[in-house]
Protein backbone atom coordinates (compact mmCIF):
# COMPACT_ATOMS: atom_id res chain seq x y z
CA UNK A 1 0.00 0.00 0.00
CA UNK A 2 1.41 3.39 -1.01
CA UNK A 3 2.29 6.04 1.58
CA UNK A 4 -0.35 8.42 0.21
CA UNK A 5 -3.10 5.85 0.67
CA UNK A 6 -1.79 5.01 4.16
CA UNK A 7 -1.80 8.72 5.05
CA UNK A 8 -5.51 8.78 4.18
CA UNK A 9 -6.53 5.39 5.61
CA UNK A 10 -4.77 5.69 9.00
CA UNK A 11 -6.62 8.79 10.32
CA UNK A 12 -9.95 7.47 9.02
CA UNK A 13 -9.30 4.15 10.77
CA UNK A 14 -8.32 6.00 13.95
CA UNK A 15 -11.60 7.94 13.92
CA UNK A 16 -13.64 4.77 13.37
CA UNK A 17 -11.81 2.94 16.16
CA UNK A 18 -12.21 5.92 18.47
CA UNK A 19 -15.97 6.00 17.84
CA UNK A 20 -16.25 2.23 18.34
CA UNK A 21 -14.34 2.19 21.61
CA UNK A 22 -16.27 5.27 22.71
CA UNK A 23 -19.47 3.33 22.05
CA UNK A 24 -18.20 0.48 24.23
CA UNK A 25 -17.50 2.87 27.08
CA UNK A 26 -21.01 4.31 26.75
CA UNK A 27 -22.43 0.79 26.93
CA UNK A 28 -20.40 0.05 30.06
CA UNK A 29 -21.93 3.10 31.75
CA UNK A 30 -25.44 2.19 30.64
CA UNK A 31 -25.89 4.68 27.78
CA UNK A 32 -27.14 3.97 24.28
CA UNK A 33 -24.28 4.81 21.89
CA UNK A 34 -26.53 4.78 18.81
CA UNK A 35 -28.79 7.45 20.31
CA UNK A 36 -25.72 9.37 21.46
CA UNK A 37 -24.07 9.44 18.05
CA UNK A 38 -27.34 10.29 16.30
CA UNK A 39 -27.77 13.20 18.71
CA UNK A 40 -24.16 14.24 18.14
CA UNK A 41 -24.58 14.16 14.35
CA UNK A 42 -27.84 16.10 14.48
CA UNK A 43 -26.26 18.64 16.82
CA UNK A 44 -23.41 19.21 14.37
CA UNK A 45 -25.09 18.90 10.96
CA UNK A 46 -28.83 18.59 11.66
CA UNK A 47 -29.74 21.96 10.15
CA UNK A 48 -28.08 25.08 8.80
CA UNK A 49 -27.74 26.63 12.28
CA UNK A 50 -25.80 23.68 13.66
CA UNK A 51 -23.73 23.49 10.47
CA UNK A 52 -22.83 27.15 10.85
CA UNK A 53 -21.80 26.61 14.46
CA UNK A 54 -19.67 23.61 13.47
CA UNK A 55 -17.85 25.58 10.78
CA UNK A 56 -17.38 28.51 13.15
CA UNK A 57 -15.87 26.17 15.75
CA UNK A 58 -13.58 24.68 13.10
CA UNK A 59 -12.23 28.10 12.06
CA UNK A 60 -9.68 28.63 14.88
CA UNK A 61 -8.95 24.88 14.87
CA UNK A 62 -7.70 25.12 11.28
CA UNK A 63 -5.33 27.95 12.16
CA UNK A 64 -3.93 26.45 15.38
CA UNK A 65 -3.61 23.09 13.60
CA UNK A 66 -1.53 24.81 10.92
CA UNK A 67 0.52 26.48 13.65
CA UNK A 68 1.38 23.13 15.23
CA UNK A 69 2.05 21.54 11.82
CA UNK A 70 4.43 24.20 10.49
CA UNK A 71 6.56 23.99 13.63
CA UNK A 72 6.49 20.19 13.55
CA UNK A 73 7.75 20.23 9.96
CA UNK A 74 10.88 21.94 11.31
CA UNK A 75 11.24 19.37 14.07
CA UNK A 76 9.73 21.61 16.75
CA UNK A 77 6.84 20.91 19.12
CA UNK A 78 4.88 24.14 19.51
CA UNK A 79 2.98 23.59 22.76
CA UNK A 80 2.61 27.37 22.96
CA UNK A 81 -0.18 27.86 20.40
CA UNK A 82 -2.54 28.48 23.33
CA UNK A 83 -0.53 31.44 24.58
CA UNK A 84 0.07 32.74 21.06
CA UNK A 85 -3.68 32.58 20.43
CA UNK A 86 -4.38 34.62 23.56
CA UNK A 87 -1.82 37.24 22.58
CA UNK A 88 -3.31 37.44 19.09
CA UNK A 89 -6.78 37.78 20.59
CA UNK A 90 -5.86 40.66 22.90
CA UNK A 91 -3.74 42.33 20.21
CA UNK A 92 -6.55 42.27 17.65
CA UNK A 93 -9.17 43.54 20.13
CA UNK A 94 -6.83 46.28 21.38
CA UNK A 95 -6.36 47.65 17.85
CA UNK A 96 -10.06 47.24 17.09
CA UNK A 97 -11.01 49.35 20.12
CA UNK A 98 -8.22 51.90 19.72
CA UNK A 99 -8.86 52.98 16.13
CA UNK A 100 -12.63 53.36 15.94
CA UNK A 101 -13.78 55.48 13.00
CA UNK A 102 -11.54 53.97 10.36
CA UNK A 103 -12.87 52.47 7.16
CA UNK A 104 -13.59 48.73 7.39
CA UNK A 105 -11.10 48.12 4.56
CA UNK A 106 -8.38 49.58 6.79
CA UNK A 107 -9.59 48.82 10.31
CA UNK A 108 -10.28 45.07 9.91
CA UNK A 109 -6.98 44.22 8.13
CA UNK A 110 -5.12 46.33 10.73
CA UNK A 111 -6.74 44.41 13.60
CA UNK A 112 -6.04 41.06 11.93
CA UNK A 113 -2.43 42.10 11.33
CA UNK A 114 -2.10 43.04 15.01
CA UNK A 115 -3.28 39.55 15.97
CA UNK A 116 -0.70 37.99 13.66
CA UNK A 117 2.12 40.20 14.96
CA UNK A 118 1.30 39.66 18.64
CA UNK A 119 1.21 35.89 18.14
CA UNK A 120 4.41 35.94 16.07
CA UNK A 121 6.29 37.93 18.72
CA UNK A 122 5.17 35.49 21.42
CA UNK A 123 6.47 32.57 19.34
CA UNK A 124 9.70 34.38 18.45
CA UNK A 125 10.84 34.11 22.08
CA UNK A 126 11.06 30.28 22.21
CA UNK A 127 12.19 30.26 18.58
CA UNK A 128 15.25 32.44 19.15
CA UNK A 129 16.09 30.63 22.40
CA UNK A 130 15.96 27.30 20.59
CA UNK A 131 18.01 28.54 17.64
CA UNK A 132 20.75 30.26 19.63
CA UNK A 133 20.93 28.56 23.03
CA UNK A 134 19.27 25.20 22.22
CA UNK A 135 16.69 25.80 24.97
CA UNK A 136 13.91 23.22 24.80
CA UNK A 137 10.93 24.88 23.08
CA UNK A 138 8.40 22.67 24.89
CA UNK A 139 9.37 24.01 28.33
CA UNK A 140 9.52 27.64 27.19
CA UNK A 141 6.19 27.55 25.34
CA UNK A 142 4.40 25.89 28.26
CA UNK A 143 5.62 28.63 30.62
CA UNK A 144 4.67 31.33 28.12
CA UNK A 145 1.12 29.95 27.95
CA UNK A 146 0.56 30.85 31.60
CA UNK A 147 2.31 34.19 31.15
CA UNK A 148 0.05 35.01 28.18
CA UNK A 149 -3.07 34.24 30.23
CA UNK A 150 -2.03 36.61 33.01
CA UNK A 151 -1.05 39.35 30.54
CA UNK A 152 -4.35 38.88 28.68
CA UNK A 153 -6.39 39.35 31.87
CA UNK A 154 -4.24 42.26 33.04
CA UNK A 155 -4.73 44.15 29.76
CA UNK A 156 -8.49 43.54 29.86
CA UNK A 157 -8.82 44.87 33.40
CA UNK A 158 -6.17 47.60 33.52
CA UNK A 159 -5.63 48.84 29.96
CA UNK A 160 -8.80 48.30 27.95
CA UNK A 161 -11.16 48.76 30.92
CA UNK A 162 -11.08 50.14 34.44
CA UNK A 163 -11.21 46.99 36.57
CA UNK A 164 -14.03 45.54 34.46
CA UNK A 165 -14.21 41.88 33.50
CA UNK A 166 -15.09 42.52 29.87
CA UNK A 167 -14.23 45.11 27.24
CA UNK A 168 -16.88 46.88 25.23
CA UNK A 169 -17.91 45.41 21.89
CA UNK A 170 -15.54 46.07 19.02
CA UNK A 171 -16.83 48.47 16.33
CA UNK A 172 -18.44 47.02 13.21
CA UNK A 173 -15.54 48.31 11.10
CA UNK A 174 -13.22 45.76 12.77
CA UNK A 175 -15.67 42.88 12.98
CA UNK A 176 -15.57 39.62 11.02
CA UNK A 177 -19.22 38.96 11.75
CA UNK A 178 -21.43 38.67 8.68
CA UNK A 179 -25.19 39.29 8.62
CA UNK A 180 -25.23 37.47 5.26
CA UNK A 181 -23.66 34.27 6.64
CA UNK A 182 -25.71 34.47 9.83
CA UNK A 183 -28.96 34.78 7.88
CA UNK A 184 -27.95 31.84 5.68
CA UNK A 185 -27.40 29.68 8.77
CA UNK A 186 -30.45 30.65 10.84
CA UNK A 187 -28.45 33.29 12.72
CA UNK A 188 -25.57 31.11 13.88
CA UNK A 189 -22.29 32.76 14.85
CA UNK A 190 -20.60 31.85 11.54
CA UNK A 191 -18.35 34.65 10.29
CA UNK A 192 -15.96 35.47 7.44
CA UNK A 193 -13.00 34.02 9.35
CA UNK A 194 -13.57 30.61 7.77
CA UNK A 195 -12.50 32.00 4.39
CA UNK A 196 -9.33 33.39 5.94
CA UNK A 197 -8.58 30.07 7.66
CA UNK A 198 -9.07 27.99 4.51
CA UNK A 199 -7.02 30.52 2.53
CA UNK A 200 -4.17 30.19 5.06
CA UNK A 201 -4.31 26.39 4.73
CA UNK A 202 -3.98 26.63 0.95
CA UNK A 203 -1.10 29.10 1.25
CA UNK A 204 0.68 26.84 3.74
CA UNK A 205 0.21 23.87 1.39
CA UNK A 206 1.88 25.84 -1.40
CA UNK A 207 4.69 27.04 0.89
CA UNK A 208 5.44 23.60 2.33
CA UNK A 209 5.20 21.57 -0.89
CA UNK A 210 6.08 24.02 -3.64
CA UNK A 211 8.75 26.41 -2.35
CA UNK A 212 12.43 26.31 -1.46
CA UNK A 213 11.64 27.40 2.08
CA UNK A 214 9.24 24.47 2.43
CA UNK A 215 11.96 22.09 1.30
CA UNK A 216 14.42 23.58 3.78
CA UNK A 217 11.77 23.40 6.50
CA UNK A 218 11.24 19.67 5.98
CA UNK A 219 14.94 19.06 5.60
CA UNK A 220 15.73 20.71 8.95
CA UNK A 221 12.93 18.69 10.52
CA UNK A 222 14.36 15.43 9.21
CA UNK A 223 18.04 16.06 9.98
CA UNK A 224 19.55 19.30 11.20
CA UNK A 225 23.15 18.16 10.77
CA UNK A 226 22.64 17.11 7.15
CA UNK A 227 20.77 20.36 6.43
CA UNK A 228 23.60 22.41 7.89
CA UNK A 229 26.14 20.43 5.86
CA UNK A 230 24.08 21.17 2.73
CA UNK A 231 24.42 24.90 3.39
CA UNK A 232 21.05 25.60 4.97
CA UNK A 233 20.74 27.96 7.93
CA UNK A 234 19.18 25.77 10.59
CA UNK A 235 18.87 28.59 13.14
CA UNK A 236 17.15 30.87 10.62
CA UNK A 237 14.72 28.14 9.60
CA UNK A 238 13.84 27.40 13.22
CA UNK A 239 13.16 31.06 14.02
CA UNK A 240 11.11 31.67 10.87
CA UNK A 241 9.05 28.52 11.36
CA UNK A 242 8.20 29.58 14.92
CA UNK A 243 7.31 33.10 13.79
CA UNK A 244 4.96 31.70 11.15
CA UNK A 245 3.51 29.27 13.69
CA UNK A 246 2.93 32.08 16.16
CA UNK A 247 1.39 34.30 13.50
CA UNK A 248 -1.10 31.58 12.57
CA UNK A 249 -2.02 30.94 16.20
CA UNK A 250 -2.32 34.70 16.76
CA UNK A 251 -4.64 34.89 13.76
CA UNK A 252 -6.75 32.15 15.39
CA UNK A 253 -7.00 34.42 18.42
CA UNK A 254 -8.08 37.28 16.18
CA UNK A 255 -10.86 35.01 14.88
CA UNK A 256 -12.13 34.67 18.44
CA UNK A 257 -11.85 38.36 19.27
CA UNK A 258 -13.12 39.82 16.01
CA UNK A 259 -15.46 37.08 14.87
CA UNK A 260 -16.76 34.80 17.57
CA UNK A 261 -17.02 36.98 20.68
CA UNK A 262 -16.46 40.52 19.40
CA UNK A 263 -14.78 41.37 22.68
CA UNK A 264 -12.15 40.26 25.21
CA UNK A 265 -13.03 39.19 28.73
CA UNK A 266 -11.26 37.93 31.84
CA UNK A 267 -10.51 34.23 31.47
CA UNK A 268 -10.36 32.08 34.61
CA UNK A 269 -8.36 29.54 32.61
CA UNK A 270 -7.10 29.08 29.07
CA UNK A 271 -9.83 28.27 26.53
CA UNK A 272 -7.97 25.15 25.36
CA UNK A 273 -8.25 25.85 21.63
CA UNK A 274 -4.49 25.89 21.21
CA UNK A 275 -4.15 22.51 22.91
CA UNK A 276 -6.97 21.08 20.77
CA UNK A 277 -4.96 22.23 17.77
CA UNK A 278 -2.32 19.62 18.61
CA UNK A 279 -4.92 16.89 18.16
CA UNK A 280 -6.21 18.54 14.98
CA UNK A 281 -2.71 18.63 13.46
CA UNK A 282 -2.01 15.05 14.55
CA UNK A 283 -5.22 13.70 13.03
CA UNK A 284 -4.65 15.74 9.87
CA UNK A 285 -1.20 14.21 9.46
CA UNK A 286 0.37 17.70 9.67
CA UNK A 287 -0.95 18.26 6.15
CA UNK A 288 -2.63 21.66 5.57
CA UNK A 289 -5.43 20.07 3.53
CA UNK A 290 -5.85 17.23 6.03
CA UNK A 291 -6.04 19.78 8.84
CA UNK A 292 -9.11 21.40 7.26
CA UNK A 293 -11.06 18.13 7.42
CA UNK A 294 -9.66 17.28 10.85
CA UNK A 295 -10.72 20.69 12.18
CA UNK A 296 -14.26 20.20 10.84
CA UNK A 297 -14.42 16.82 12.59
CA UNK A 298 -13.29 18.29 15.90
CA UNK A 299 -15.66 21.22 15.45
CA UNK A 300 -18.50 18.75 14.86
CA UNK A 301 -17.57 16.75 17.96
CA UNK A 302 -17.42 19.86 20.16
CA UNK A 303 -20.65 21.41 18.87
CA UNK A 304 -22.57 18.16 18.44
CA UNK A 305 -21.74 17.02 21.96
CA UNK A 306 -23.85 19.86 23.35
CA UNK A 307 -26.91 18.11 21.92
CA UNK A 308 -26.21 14.76 23.58
CA UNK A 309 -27.42 15.40 27.16
CA UNK A 310 -30.80 16.80 26.11
CA UNK A 311 -31.60 14.33 23.33
CA UNK A 312 -29.87 11.11 24.40
CA UNK A 313 -29.23 11.72 28.11
CA UNK A 314 -25.50 11.15 27.56
CA UNK A 315 -23.01 13.51 29.27
CA UNK A 316 -21.19 15.57 26.64
CA UNK A 317 -17.95 14.94 28.57
CA UNK A 318 -17.94 11.49 26.95
CA UNK A 319 -17.08 13.22 23.68
CA UNK A 320 -13.76 14.18 25.26
CA UNK A 321 -13.21 10.46 25.86
CA UNK A 322 -13.92 9.77 22.18
CA UNK A 323 -11.51 12.56 21.16
CA UNK A 324 -8.85 11.11 23.47
CA UNK A 325 -9.35 7.66 21.93
CA UNK A 326 -9.03 9.08 18.40
CA UNK A 327 -5.79 10.80 19.39
CA UNK A 328 -4.54 7.57 20.98
CA UNK A 329 -5.15 5.59 17.80
CA UNK A 330 -3.56 8.27 15.63
CA UNK A 331 -0.54 8.35 17.94
CA UNK A 332 -0.44 4.55 17.72
CA UNK A 333 -0.64 4.68 13.93
CA UNK A 334 2.22 2.22 13.65
CA UNK A 335 -0.17 -0.46 14.97
CA UNK A 336 -2.70 0.38 12.27
CA UNK A 337 0.07 0.47 9.66
CA UNK A 338 1.36 -2.91 10.85
CA UNK A 339 -2.13 -4.42 10.63
CA UNK A 340 -2.62 -3.01 7.12
CA UNK A 341 0.74 -4.37 5.97
CA UNK A 342 -0.10 -7.80 7.39
CA UNK A 343 -3.48 -7.75 5.66
CA UNK A 344 -1.87 -6.67 2.38
CA UNK A 345 0.76 -9.43 2.55
CA UNK A 346 -1.89 -12.07 3.36
CA UNK A 347 -3.96 -10.88 0.43
CA UNK A 348 -0.94 -11.07 -1.89
CA UNK A 349 -0.19 -14.67 -0.79
CA UNK A 350 -3.73 -15.88 -1.49
CA UNK A 351 -3.60 -14.62 -5.07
Amino acid sequence: MSKKIQALVIPITAVILGLLFGALIMLLFGYNPVDAYIALFQGAFGDSFYLGETIRQATPYILVGLSIAIAFKAGLFNIGAEGQLLMGWIGAVSVALSFDGLSKWIHLPLALLAGIIFGAIWAFIPGILKATLRVNEVIVTIMLNYTALYIFNYIVQNVLTNQMDKTKEIPASASLQSPFLQEMTQYSSLHWGILIAVGCALIMWLVIDKTTFGYELKSVGFNQNASKYAGMSVAKTIVISMIIAGGLAGLAGAMEGLGNYGTAYVLPTSPGTGFDGIAVALLGGNSPIGIIFSAILFGALKVGSLNMPAVAGVPNELVNVVIALIIFFVASSYIIRWAMDKFAKKGAKTK
